[in-house]
Order: structure tokens, then sequence, then C-alpha cells
């Protein structure tokens, strides 16, 4: 049972936190894959991705929510951050198994579990992580995003 969340803090119209939030997302990606990143870079990524998974909270869907966390967790493994990035891998994870959610999101929540694992130095568990990821890869309806997923499998430490 998830537990009820409390008043939104924020009296922002909600189409606006919406394209806030994917603004957020996108500019943390943009940071994420930029090679020379400043430590100051580095803290606005962790900054702007904990900003839009706020604000999905309030506007969007489990979908997003599990992708909000895909992102931290993606921000803190580049980082060698291992503990929040296995913290935040595991709620990609749970959110997608507890909304039945599938696909391509799925195969990039074991994805994220395989990066947050190979950061810790688990190399076991990195591996069974990046099998499931290349199972559900396998599974994935649009052969874009099933490629995109395998690409980023090939990243993996």
């Amino acid at each position: 049972m998830v537990p009820k969340r409390p008043e939104a803090p924020t009296t922002l119209d909600p189409d606006l936190q919406r394209r806030t939030a994917a603004d957020i997302f996108n500019f943390a990606w943009t940071l994420l894959e930029k090679p020379d990143r400043s430590a100051r870079e580095d803290d606005l990524m962790i900054h702007a991705a904990h900003a839009q998974r706020f604000h999905w909270e309030w506007v969007g869907d489990p979908v997003n929510h599990a992708r909000g966390e895909w992102q931290l967790a993606r921000v803190y493994a580049v980082l060698g951050r291992a503990e929040p990035a296995l913290h935040h891998a595991r709620r990609s994870l749970e959110l997608c198994e507890a909304n039945g959610i599938g696909d391509f999101d799925l195969a990039y929540a074991y994805e994220a579990m395989a990066r947050a694992y190979g950061v810790t130095g688990d190399g076991d568990e990195a591996a069974r992580f990046e099998e499931l990821a290349r199972r559900a890869a396998e599974e994935i309806a649009d052969a874009d995003d099933r490629e995109q997923v395998l690409a980023d499998l090939a990243t993996l430490p």
C-alpha cells in the first residue's frame, strides 16, 4: 500500500509544472551527456534530477515517477556514488513492479540496478541485473527503444 502523499507544496498550474518537470529532466540529461562537466555542473545535475522527480510527484503518473527515479540512479552512478545510485535504482524497479510498468521502462529499471551494482563493486548482482535487462529488452515492442536500451547496456562497467 502506497502511503497517502501530502498536499502539494506548490500552486503551480499543473500544465506548467509538467512542462517544468520535463524541462528539468532534459536539463539534467544534457549535463549527464556532457563529457567535461565541472564540479559545479555535477552539483547542478544532482539538483536538477531531484527537482524533476519532485515535480513529477505532483503531476506525473507512476511511469514518470519510475523514469525520474531512473534518472536519479543514473546521475549518482555516473558520479560514482553507489548508495544513492542503488537507492534510486531500487525505487525505479519497485515503481515498475508495483504499477505493472514493463517494456522500455522495466528494462531501464534493470539497467539502473546493474549500473548501480557495478558502482558498488558487486559484479555478481551487476551481471544478474544486466541479464534481466537484456531479457526485458528483447520484449520491447519498439525497435528503436530496444536498440537504445541495448546501447546503454553496452556502456555498463
